[in-house]
């Protein structure tokens, strides 16, 4: 079995689907890394070349290489459920567990991120807070559609299991 973790970037995807991947002795796969790898560049300079249609198109090919895995948690990234027919696609390959959190704990989980992330740049805390409750309530009806919920904060494997109630892992 797969399963994909889908929620808005920042939600933990990454961090708490390698813990959840070890915990039930699942492989890993983290979408945008295999990307990166696979092309040779990070995210942000393929956007900065081919531009979000370009990268959306990338993101689609890896995710269908995907299909054929058995026993992995993969963390998509936080656009990828939202393009083409891509939710419909991840749920007919695996199970679908949507990390759901509000706008302003991403915007937390962001800040206190290691990671660069662009959006950061430049932004105040409220306009943050904003920018991500806008993108959010545009992709909720694509997140939404995932087999699975589970509340992000205090997430742990042992919620992510629950929530996968009826999966056979």
């Amino acid at each position: 079995m797969i399963i994909y973790l889908i929620g808005y970037m920042g939600a933990g995807k990454t961090t708490y689907g390698k813990r959840f991947a070890r915990d039930i002795n699942y492989a890993f796969l983290d979408l945008d890394q295999k990307i990166e790898a696979d092309y040779g560049k990070t995210i942000a300079e393929i956007f900065a070349e081919r531009g979000e249609d370009g990268f959306r198109q990338i993101e689609r090919e890896a995710m269908m290489q995907t299909f054929g895995l058995e026993n992995t948690v993969v963390a998509t990234g936080g656009g990828t459920p939202c393009f083409f027919d891509n939710m419909e696609q991840l749920n007919a390959h695996g199970a679908t567990l949507y990390i759901e959190m509000t706008p302003k704990s991403l915007v937390w989980n962001l800040m206190n991120s290691h990671k660069d992330r662009p959006l950061l740049h430049n932004k105040t805390y409220e306009e943050l807070v904003n920018y991500i409750d806008t993108t959010l309530q545009k992709r909720l009806p694509f997140y939404t559609q995932a087999r699975y919920k589970v509340d992000g904060i205090g997430i742990t494997s042992q919620k992510m299991l629950e929530a996968l109630h009826d999966c056979k892992i």
